[in-house]
């Protein structure tokens, strides 16, 4: 059983905590393309918050694919094309905003090319997510969003405290209708339904003929456990919160002490 393709995790997982990729760890995946596996980055971020990545690492070329917005699109890094985009529309923009407010969270929203607010009071987290992923960000009150924009992804975002405060009060229906899932303390994700790391791989080997006893994924938090219970080789980083390692098969070295290189030497090569 040889391992085809790699699913990589990146903020907490491929990058260290000064985002940047560690030469031992880039030395070891571009080993990894030489030898023919498939390299895909997968991420809550948009593709413009991964392409300096994707350059780095040539993950550019015909056959090199994406997985950003955690799961909702899998496409080309080549030309762009879209396997897979499993979209939000205007209404459910209009639940969740409103749903925000009445729990005292601030709220973001995704489409293809721009970060969105209707907070006037613009939240510290917000401006942290456009800065980090090179995203413009655009303030729109409710009412002058497009209604015809295809959402990738919305957020919830704040401190902590105040955040899981907000969770504990969503209705659990709302856990049937999307995908719900924290990426950070302070990162709420709101998804379509269909869309999560574990569907987005699972189409992407599919689409390749690529068995997911042939697969390998690597995450560190819990928007990575769909994509982990999925592949054959589950590792979860030495970092990684509870939950992950509980469902990992191997727990890898930390992103400090390149976890990443030190499992794919372990299990890919």
């Amino acid at each position: 059983m040889s391992i085809e393709l790699i699913a990589i995790d990146l903020d907490g997982t491929l990058l260290t905590p000064e985002s940047k990729i560690s030469p031992f760890v880039k030395e070891t995946l571009l080993k990894a393309k030489e030898k023919g596996i498939k390299i895909v980055l997968c991420t809550g971020r948009p593709l413009v918050g991964v392409t300096k990545f994707l350059e780095e690492l040539n993950l550019q070329e015909e056959g090199d694919f994406c997985i950003t917005y955690n799961g909702a699109l899998v496409q080309s890094t080549h030309d762009g094309h879209a396997i897979v985009h499993h979209t939000l529309g205007y209404s459910d923009f209009l639940e969740l905003e409103a749903l925000s407010r009445k729990i005292g969270v601030h709220f973001q929203t995704f489409d293809m090319d721009h970060l969105y607010t209707a907070n006037k009071d613009i939240s510290e987290y917000t401006v942290h997510e456009a800065t980090l992923v090179s995203i413009p960000l655009k303030y729109r009150a409710v009412e002058e969003m497009d209604q015809t924009m295809e959402i990738s992804k919305m957020m919830m975002i704040d401190k902590p405290e105040i955040l899981d405060h907000g969770i504990a009060q969503i209705d659990p229906s709302y856990y049937d209708k999307y995908t719900l899932i924290k990426s950070t303390d302070f990162y709420f994700e709101i998804l379509n339904k269909k869309a999560n790391k574990g569907n987005a791989v699972a189409d992407l080997a599919k689409s390749l003929n690529i068995p997911a006893e042939n697969v390998m994924a690597i995450g560190d938090n819990e928007n990575d456990l769909a994509m982990l219970e999925y592949a054959h080789y589950a590792i979860a980083m030495g970092n990684a919160v509870d939950s992950v390692k509980a469902i990992s098969t191997y727990v890898t070295e930390t992103n400090v002490n390149d976890g990443v290189a030190v499992a794919i030497e372990k299990f890919a090569f």
